[in-house]
């Protein structure tokens, strides 16, 4: 089974996501940027949901440092700015890819496909 590691400040969207993805996937969470990089080296999980707005260290930050370690680790960044810009900002930051909140389950999943087979 593969291991998703969600890093999430919001109990809500934790939940949410729990409720999505626990019966499929090992999942490991983090509720700060800097606690996401630690688990990123302790686990190595085969996929990250990374927030952007986070505690600590930022999700773009968090994902910069992984980056340096594991540069083809896919990162799947979750916000709810969906302005125009933000996406690419996303990606410039090393993000494999950027949903917006709410997040459309359905979406979700097929990136998760695409990504871990």
């Amino acid at each position: 089974m593969k291991t998703i590691l969600i890093v999430e400040d919001i109990e809500l969207n934790i939940d949410l996501l729990t409720q999505i993805l626990e019966d499929d996937y090992n999942l490991i969470i983090a509720r700060d940027g800097a606690q996401g990089v630690a688990l990123t080296e302790q686990k190595a999980p085969d996929l990250i949901l990374m927030d952007i707005s986070l505690p600590v260290m930022d999700g773009y930050e968090a994902t910069r440092k992984i980056r340096k370690a594991l540069p083809s680790l896919p990162i799947i960044g979750l916000s709810a700015h969906a302005m125009q810009g933000d996406a690419e900002k996303a990606r410039t930051a090393g993000l494999t890819d950027y949903l917006t909140k709410p997040l459309d389950e359905d979406l979700l999943l097929k990136k998760l496909i695409v990504y871990l087979g």
